[in-house]
């Protein structure tokens, strides 16, 4: 016995006749392109570029990574740290959709607005990454040779230290490597934190 092969036809319609309204034709179609629902954010452009928020909250960054690899630059990524909330897309997720629209990379500045802005795992980096990394290398590695580090380089020697942790009714003790490279960094930069 031979089973009937059934053939199914993809429908990719892309024009609709919708029932007429009196002696007008109703049509509908996906003609429009990339279609936002955020135009009037221009204003808020034009607000910024007025008194100028994102360039003089930009000034505020040292940004320690190196040039060649940086793909999204500090100004573009705090725009759209700026702009979303205002728009209310205030959750980082909605940074992966936002990211591949034209209105976003032209409110960011960016000048090529096909390419897509920074995702959100990278704004999130930004958000916690500089504010106490910045401070980090600013209040506590000033003078040092770490001074003008990486964030990734402070992260991984400074941060990331092997530890045992003991907890008791009246204590938090960490029992830091004995073995740690850069005991003398992490003194400098504790005594400049706590002193």
């Amino acid at each position: 016995m031979q089973k009937a092969a059934f053939l199914i036809t993809e429908c990719k319609q892309d024009a609709f006749a919708f029932a007429p309204h009196f002696s007008r034709r109703v049509e509908a179609g996906f003609t429009a392109g990339q279609v936002c629902s955020d135009g009037g954010a221009l204003l808020l452009r034009e607000v910024d570029r007025k008194i100028n928020l994102i360039g003089r909250l930009a000034a505020c960054f040292s940004d320690g990574r190196e040039a060649e690899r940086v793909k999204h630059k500090t100004a573009p990524m705090l725009a759209q740290r700026i702009f979303g909330p205002a728009l209310g897309y205030e959750d980082l997720n909605d940074h992966e959709q936002l990211r591949s629209g034209p209105l976003f990379a032209l409110l960011a500045g960016q000048r090529e607005l096909e390419q897509p802005l920074a995702g959100k795992s990278t704004l999130n980096r930004l958000e916690l990454a500089y504010t106490l990394v910045e401070a980090l290398r600013r209040l506590g590695l000033k003078g040092t040779e770490w001074a003008e580090a990486q964030v990734d380089t402070i992260r991984l020697k400074l941060l990331k230290i092997g530890a045992i942790v003991r907890v008791s009714a009246r204590r938090v003790l960490l029992q830091l490597s004995s073995s740690y490279a850069w005991k003398d960094i992490f003194a400098q930069a504790f005594h400049a934190l706590r002193c």
